[in-house]
Formats: C-alpha cells, sequence, structure tokens
C-alpha cells in the first residue's frame, strides 16, 4: 500500500430476466408456443476512460462507490461527457504489475488511460530505474494502441531522504515530457493533510478526499474528450425552454 501518492462509475450488477407468474394462467399453454425471448441487455457503447493504478485508485478503505474514478464518472455525467469510466486499481500493485496487466488495459480499447503506479516502488526501494523502465512500457504500450495517457505522480516520506525524494520526483516529470503527457504531480494535492479528507492511516483518502482527487485530474481530461451531439442537443432544447 501507499504512503502518498500521486478507474469505472460504480458498476452494479443488474438482473434483466423475470420469471413469468405461473398463478396468472387460467389454462395451460399449447405445446406449440414458444418461450418468451429473454430481453437483451443494452450493450455500452460509450468510450471507455481507464483508471489504471494501485490501492489509491481502486479506492482502499473506503466503501463502495466511494473511488476516484467513481467521482470522475459522476464529474464527467455531470458535465455531459458521454464517457465510461472502469477502475483497474489494485491495491499492493508496483510498476512492474502494471507492466503485466497492461495487455489487459489495451484489451478495453480505452480513448484514455490514468497511469498512476510507483508509490510501492518507492516504498519497497525498488530502484528508480527499474520504475522508470517500466514506466516506460506501460506509457508506450498504451500510446502505441492509440489511447491517450495521463500521468498521476506521487511522492515518498521525508525519511526517504530529499535527495533521493528529488530523484524520484524527477522521473514522474521526466516521463510527461518525453511521451508529450498532461500530467498531476501529486494525487492528493488538496486532500493530503487536509481534516476528513484522509483515513486514519495517512495513506489513504477517504471519500472527501477522494472527490478531491477526481476534480485534481479533471482539468487534464477534459481537453482529452469530446462531448456526444445527443447532450449538445439535449442542453440546447433545455436552453430554449426557459
Amino acid at each position: 500500500m501507499l504512503f502518498l501518492a500521486l478507474l469505472g462509475g460504480c458498476n452494479r450488477s443488474q438482473q434483466t430476466a423475470r420469471s413469468a407468474d405461473s398463478s396468472s394462467v387460467s389454462s395451460p399453454l399449447p405445446a406449440s408456443t414458444q418461450p418468451v425471448p429473454t430481453p437483451l441487455v443494452k450493450q455500452d457503447l460509450r468510450p471507455v476512460i481507464v483508471t489504471f493504478g494501485d490501492s489509491l485508485t481502486a479506492g482502499y478503505g473506503t466503501n463502495a462507490c466511494e473511488s476516484y474514478p467513481d467521482y470522475l464518472q459522476s464529474d464527467l455525467d455531470a458535465r455531459g461527457y458521454h464517457y465510461r469510466v472502469v477502475n483497474e486499481g489494485i491495491s499492493g500493485n508496483t510498476s512492474k504489475d502494471g507492466v503485466l496487466r497492461v495487455r489487459k488495459i489495451v484489451a478495453l480499447h480505452p480513448a484514455v488511460v490514468i497511469v498512476a503506479f510507483g508509490g510501492n516502488d518507492g516504498l519497497r526501494g525498488i530502484p528508480i530505474l527499474d520504475t522508470q523502465m517500466n514506466l516506460e512500457t506501460i506509457i508506450s504500450s498504451l500510446q502505441d494502441a492509440h489511447a491517450k495517457v495521463v500521468l498521476g505522480g506521487i511522492t515518498l516520506p521525508p525519511n526517504y531522504g530529499s535527495a533521493y525524494i528529488e530523484k524520484f520526483n524527477r522521473m514522474y516529470a521526466s516521463q510527461a515530457r518525453d511521451y508529450h503527457l498532461p500530467w498531476l504531480p501529486f494525487m492528493l494535492k488538496g486532500a493530503y493533510g487536509v481534516s476528513g479528507s484522509m483515513q486514519n492511516d495517512g495513506i489513504h483518502a477517504t471519500a472527501k478526499g477522494n472527490q478531491q482527487v477526481a476534480k485534481n485530474f479533471l482539468p487534464l481530461l477534459l481537453p482529452l474528450l469530446h462531448k456526444s451531439p445527443a447532450t449538445a442537443e439535449r442542453k440546447q432544447a433545455r436552453a430554449a425552454q426557459r
């Protein structure tokens, strides 16, 4: 789990088939009667935004629908952006785990991926060069699949030493520069150290903190997105009725 750190909407299963109430049938059905087809589930064809990271992406320690990707979905919906946010955060993941999972992310054909790995690497003393190479593999794999990438930055506790922390932080800045990425230097900006925004462990954001994290990413994300024509038309219609 992370110390400091630098995804989708709340998915719930839906029951789509219902059984017929036999008590409402006054006589047996003819043998030739065909069963009523089960209603088809409408496929969600919205473009996908993947939040790809570790415990801070997964929403560790919060209730269902309280991760930052959940709040990001709500923020996008409220602004009329027709996208589906998929939460691919797994607690404890390192950048190497991200490399092992990147093919799964590519298979989702995402329009945008928010990448936020590295905190666990730093806490475990993994060489910075290894983390850098892993991030490069993740980013290049996503860009080769024509996904746009937003990078989430992290930092480490003061006891790791200013020289090491500075070098660690520069790693993210260099990735953003080399791959021309919008990036957030510190994912928990506006949440870390703010009353009610962090859990008792001092590591993970609360629901309130995750709301702030979503707002932190939003200005980087919006320029990469497009509003659907249908949404724009509905807004124009509502405006005309006022």
